[in-house]
């Protein structure tokens, strides 16, 4: 990983926005970048650790796969950015702008979100499960089952930044081979072998963590397709 500095980050905003060098798998520390011209560039991979970024304008830069835990990017242009599988754990994102920007992936563990400002175009920052009502949902279990739960419209749910989510509670439905040509009458959790789903039966997690940007915790983890259920 190359070394990125102020100097080198001065040359490449010197280029027009479309015409920017990449800075892809650079480290840059220590640095107050606030109000820095950003826009465009190619972050990917690269690793920012003690940088602030406030008021800072990324519109359209790639910050896919990118370091940025605990740097400070409050009242950042985001528009249209890059974020994909970003590491964004206790970073200050507060006020930020992230229009239309892609978060899939993104980890998001306690940061600060406050004020942040999003549009229909942002992809994976809202609740990808319906947020009320029951609805029908699908996990896969120990040898290829794969288990139909009902969620029930009281039940606790939430989602990050991917397609999976988790729930609090729900009754177990159905329990079938990947072909649904067989069914069976409960199956066993992949990651907790004392977790059962018993078909007809409910399921709770007293322990459910509703802190909806901590992905793999305490949970009913779910899908909302079969298709999705399967190919986990």
């Amino acid at each position: 990983m190359e070394t990125g500095s102020i100097a080198q980050l001065q040359a490449v905003t010197a280029q027009p926005v479309n015409k920017r060098p990449p800075l892809r798998e650079h480290w840059f520390a220590n640095l107050d970048l606030t109000g820095a011209d950003l826009r465009g560039i190619d972050f990917s991979a690269a690793h920012f650790q003690n940088v602030v970024l406030d008021q800072a304008n990324l519109e359209g830069a790639i910050l896919h796969n990118t370091y940025l835990d605990d740097c400070s990017l409050a009242d950042a242009d985001l528009r249209d950015a890059d974020l994909r599988t970003a590491s964004l754990r206790r970073a200050n994102l507060s006020h930020s702008d992230i229009s239309g920007a892609n978060l899939y992936g993104a980890v998001l563990e306690r940061a600060d979100l406050t004020g942040i400002v999003s549009s229909p175009a942002t992809k994976w920052f809202r609740l990808h499960c319906p947020a009320t009502g029951p609805f029908v949902a699908f996990k896969k279990c120990f040898n290829d089952r794969i288990v139909q739960l009902l969620v029930p419209a009281d039940a606790l749910r939430t989602s990050a930044t991917r397609p999976s989510c988790r729930c609090n509670k729900a009754k177990v439905l159905k329990i079938t081979n990947f072909a649904q040509t067989e069914e069976y009458d409960e199956s066993w959790s992949l990651v907790d072998e004392n977790f059962v789903y018993r078909k007809g039966h409910w399921v709770t997690v007293a322990n459910f963590n509703a802190d909806r940007w901590y992905d793999s915790t305490t949970g009913i983890h779910f899908w909302l397709t079969r298709e999705e259920a399967m190919a986990y």
